[in-house]
């Protein structure tokens, strides 16, 4: 007997840096979203695409959950609020390392308890716990939320990952693919250029830098012999910053143009010259236009 496609959205939520870009690369087998080691790193909603047996699994990477303070912030919040709200699954996605079940996330309980929708309770990095403390912390999420289903895994292993691919390709909804059976991600690839050289930025560079920074791929030209150009500016909230991207002699621009590259290279599977500028744009938080490429509500 031939399975009936199914296909349909799972919103992956949680706190910052709960290891939700980490699942979501792994289960499409390829970097989709830009994984730091950094809070709020994802800015934006983006949907990774995988096939398990007969089912499309669309992810929705949302930013992570927290009180927010700038208008930014709330923009991300209420983004990742709003992909749960559109989701078939919400997959809740909680870092077992943590001690005990903290306010933000009782936060964010009482919010998935009002939900009617389906939704996975997933503990991650259990490789890093001792796995008596387990028992506990699912007892405790039980009595706060009701879960259809929980799963112990590590995002950065695998283990436990095909167990939570099955369950979700087995409750999606019946009918046929959302997108191109070869898709992996619905995000434009001179979004996702950006996003990688802004990778660099979280890893190479510290403090408030990284958060007072926005990366935009202002030309993408492809030449005749499959190489592609790519032009990007780093907009900075401060003049201050402008040295420390640049570095002395150029090295840290540099540095941060061969890494993306690199890495653009590989996701592309075609040659690739980057060029980065550096301006001072003090009020990019503010500019409308860039919330709409991100896909959030500047008014928020």
């Amino acid at each position: 007997m031939i399975e009936e496609k199914r296909a349909g959205f799972i919103a992956v939520i949680g706190s910052p840096n709960a290891g939700k870009s980490t699942l979501i690369n792994h289960f499409i087998g390829q970097k989709v979203t830009i994984v730091t080691r950094k809070v709020q790193t994802t800015r934006s909603v983006i949907r990774g695409i995988c096939i398990h047996e007969e089912s499309q699994l669309v992810f929705s990477d949302t930013p992570g959950i927290f009180e927010p303070k700038r208008r930014l912030d709330r923009a991300m919040v209420e983004a990742a609020w709003g992909s749960s709200s559109d989701a078939d699954i919400i997959l809740f996605l909680y870092d077992a390392q943590k001690s005990g079940i903290d306010n933000e996330t009782n936060k964010i309980l009482d919010e998935l308890g009002q939900s009617r929708k389906k939704k996975i309770l997933v503990l991650n990095k259990v490789d890093r716990v001792d796995n008596k403390t387990l028992l506990p912390l699912i007892k405790n999420f039980e009595a706060l939320c009701s879960f259809d289903a929980t799963f112990i895994i590590s995002a950065l292993t695998g283990e436990g990952s095909k167990e939570v691919l099955s369950y979700l390709a087995k409750n999606l909804p019946k009918g046929p693919w959302l997108y191109p059976e070869d898709d992996i991600t619905d995000l434009p690839a001179r979004l996702l250029a950006a996003e990688i050289t802004r990778e660099q930025i979280f890893m190479r560079l510290h403090q408030e830098l990284p958060y007072a920074t926005t990366v935009e791929t202002e030309e993408w030209t492809e030449r005749d012999d499959g190489a592609i150009v790519i032009n990007q500016t780093i907009y900075l909230k401060k003049a201050g910053h402008k040295k420390i991207v640049i570095g002395k002699n150029g090295s840290m621009i540099k540095m941060l143009g061969k890494a993306a590259r690199i890495e653009i290279e590989q996701i592309l599977e075609r040659s690739v010259h980057l060029f980065l500028f550096v301006k001072v744009r003090e009020k990019w938080m503010d500019d409308p236009d860039r919330y709409k490429i991100w896909g959030l509500n500047p008014n928020a």
